[in-house]
């Protein structure tokens, strides 16, 4: 142990402690912008800098370790000026048109200018402009940019891509894409995480809420939507709502009242997904001879456009089911269309979901007919949902906690995982189990597969004496792990479930964004969901038995195939 006194309190902290936190262990408070614990611990913004009796110059506090019987001030008069000074030179080649950025009002760069009182320009400013494609699902502005590094290091060390670079030197140091490319010709998976870790609004999605807007006041279309699992952990996070009042009810009500016409759960197509995906695994398993394995899942596009990137020869290994976004959009122009009595290209399908990825997965040229249209037509995240709640000045504090639509919102508490890591494998098997021995196993006989792994994690089960070897990555850097471990031949399995964002859908990368990673808290709502939930097999869904029993006949029937499956190396990456 080591003895420091900070701001006059003596305490003790385990030696290798950085300053940081120490403070933090110790209710003291040190403002940072570029610290990510683990992943940028560089010192880059200056904003931590403490004041140590007997040095000159202050020292970064996220990346100097305490010592024995050091003498720390984190708010003297001398570090409160720095800090000052430093915003005030940051915000100098900073756009800060607060008023118009999609991150206001939850900006780390915005609360320190206005907790330090900074309200006129000390520095003629700089503001440095990079041409950006605007159409593409992630929108870099440079001007936001505080040069925090941030977004580097989630892609390098979290995602493994490398997609982002620094570039130029002196005045002209800024951030872009490696190698100068243009960003749909680097590796970029979409998965968003480089926004949700940015502490500005230099990063963010494209924003489609306006595309919406013109199609809600379009009096001649059906417009329909679908809400994503995940997004039911998270919806009311800056809404005030607690997570018992934040149902998925009370979000239908709201999306009603924005104008739609039709609401209805994701989850009933994460159900479909299951059926179809697991009946795909058990057919391939049961013919081994003539099959590569593993297999892998195929619902999250983040990971889909990770594998056609980095490991194009395994992309035959992925289930050719389509994600259960596309699923959706696939039946509601289709079955559904037909049973309201509407042209599928009268029909706007719009999706709620907590990715980005999404938005690029919606305009692939596979996913759709020409008869139908594309199966998704526009694609949300949960930041612009809760946007648009907040410009329609809905009250939400007062809104009745209603049914979604019928027919397509039955779901089961195996749909409600597939928002968290883990949850599609978990879902699948209980129904493979099914379908392979004609009995429902305990639904928690596969928990072993939940929760966030560094790594990955992985287990065997049982089924009716032949064993199935499966692992769970979430994260790319422990995907490429994984795969680099299967290619060597070190670990071998039978089915591999992949999300692209760590922790899942949950921490996905159109979330709300907070200091803090929420992906295990999320989860964790999720899976009590799925525990309170009367159904939790998703061939139990008595929706999806009645679409297979009135259109679709049959799991991987040719219906079925044609609608619900696709090949996902038909579309370019752009």
């Amino acid at each position: 142990m080591v003895n420091v006194t900070i701001n006059g309190k003596n305490i003790s902290v385990k030696e290798g402690t950085t300053i940081l936190d120490a403070a933090l262990q110790n209710g003291i408070l040190i403002p940072t912008l570029c610290f990510l614990k683990d992943i940028n611990e560089i010192g880059a913004c200056r904003i931590c800098v403490v004041e140590i009796e007997g040095m000159e110059r202050l020292a970064a506090a996220c990346n100097n370790t305490v010592e024995e019987g050091m003498v720390i001030y984190t708010n003297s008069p001398k570090v409160m000026a720095a800090r000052k000074s430093t915003l005030e030179l940051i915000l100098s080649e900073h756009d800060y048109s607060c008023a118009t950025c999609a991150r206001c009002g939850n900006c780390q760069l915005q609360s320190l200018a206005e907790e330090f009182g900074l309200s006129t320009d000390v520095y003629k400013k700089k503001i440095r402009k990079i041409k950006w494609n605007r159409e593409f699902p992630l929108i870099r502005d440079n001007e936001k940019c505080i040069k925090c590094m941030r977004c580097i290091q989630i892609c390098d060390k979290v995602q493994s891509l490398g997609v982002w670079d620094v570039c130029g030197t002196g005045a002209r140091t800024t951030v872009d894409v490696k190698g100068g490319l243009e960003i749909y010709k680097a590796d970029c998976s979409l998965c968003g995480q480089c926004i949700t870790h940015c502490p500005v609004g230099a990063l963010h999605e494209r924003d489609d809420k306006n595309t919406l807007y013109k199609a809600l006041a379009d009096k001649d279309k059906v417009k329909i939507v679908q809400v994503a699992p995940a997004v039911r952990a998270a919806w009311g996070e800056e809404l005030g709502l607690a997570p018992e009042k934040a149902t998925i009810g009370r979000m239908g009500e709201a999306l009603r009242q924005l104008g739609f016409d039709y609401v209805f759960d994701t989850n009933f197509s994460a159900d479909l997904t299951i059926m179809e995906e697991g009946s795909e695994f058990l057919k391939r398993f049961s013919d081994r001879e003539n099959n590569t394995f593993p297999m892998f899942t195929s619902c999250c596009p983040g990971w889909v456009r990770f594998m056609r990137t980095q490991y194009p020869e395994l992309v035959p290994q992925l289930s050719t089911a389509k994600s259960p976004q596309q699923m959706f959009g696939a039946v509601v122009k289709s079955f559904f269309a037909e049973k309201i009595g509407k042209d599928p290209k009268d029909i706007v399908s719009v999706s709620i979901m907590p990715c980005v990825a999404k938005k690029a997965e919606a305009a692939y040229e596979n996913m759709g007919s020409d008869e139908r249209g594309r199966d998704v037509d526009i694609v949300l995240t949960t930041r612009e949902l809760v946007k648009m709640i907040k410009a329609a000045s809905i009250n939400v504090y007062t809104l009745e906690d209603k049914p979604l639509d019928d027919p397509l919102s039955d779901g089961t508490g195996a749909a409600v995982i597939f928002g968290t890591t883990g949850g599609v494998m978990e879902a699948a098997l209980r129904s493979a189990y099914f379908l392979a021995t004609g009995a429902n196993p305990d639904p928690d006989a596969f928990r072993v597969v939940r929760g966030y792994h560094k790594g990955w994690n992985e287990a065997e089960f049982d089924f009716g004496g032949a064993k199935v070897r499966c692992a769970i990555a979430s994260g790319l850097n422990n995907t490429r792990s994984l795969i680099e471990a299967i290619k060597s031949g070190e670990a071998e399995y039978d089915f591999v479930e992949i999300m692209a964002c760590p922790g899942g859908c949950a921490g996905g990368g159109g979330q709300p964004i907070h200091p803090y990673d929420s992906f295990e808290y999320r989860g964790e709502l999720l899976h009590k969901l799925d525990s309170d939930s009367k159904l939790r097999f998703s061939h139990e869904n008595p929706s999806v038995q009645k679409l297979y029993s009135e259109y679709l006949s049959a799991p991987l029937g040719e219906k079925s195939h044609h609608l619900l499956h696709t090949d996902h190396e038909g579309w370019k990456i752009k």
